[in-house]
């Protein structure tokens, strides 16, 4: 057997606004898959939650603060890359404090579901769109 891949975990948010759309990023130049649109979040630190994970990325990356209550997990991803394998909880998140500003990213599009087959996507992100299409 192949020795086994590193296990990365990430935690990322489907944030939806009072008309439906889900806030999508689009990755900049200098990271890998950089121009490719994702649902934001970040990996895990050690000992840390996936919802203090997003507390802390959606401050970092897009300057709003959400609280755990704010948080209602919905599907995962688990996809495996060249060098590691990607855990991807969902979570849906419908309330927030702050204007969403882009801090990290290279822009941010609110797209409703039935779209966001449009924006091409990392391979991990692609699948959870069917899900949000269908569900929300």
């Amino acid at each position: 057997m192949a020795d086994p891949k590193p296990m990365v975990l990430v935690a990322a948010a489907a944030l939806i606004d009072t008309d439906g759309r889900v806030l999508i990023a689009q990755r900049p130049e200098g990271k890998s898959l950089a121009g490719l649109w994702e649902f934001p979040g970040g990996k895990l630190e050690p000992g840390e939650t996936p919802e203090a994970c997003l507390i802390r990325e959606l401050e970092e990356e897009l300057g709003i603060r959400v609280t755990n209550a704010c948080l209602a997990p919905f599907v995962f991803a688990s996809h495996s890359y060249e060098s590691f394998h990607l855990m991807m909880p969902l979570y849906l998140c419908r309330r927030w404090d702050g204007v969403i500003t882009a801090r990290e990213h290279a822009a941010l599009a609110w797209v409703k579901p039935s779209k966001l087959g449009d924006y091409p996507m990392p391979p991990a992100d692609a699948p959870l769109v069917a899900w949000l299409r269908d569900l929300i």
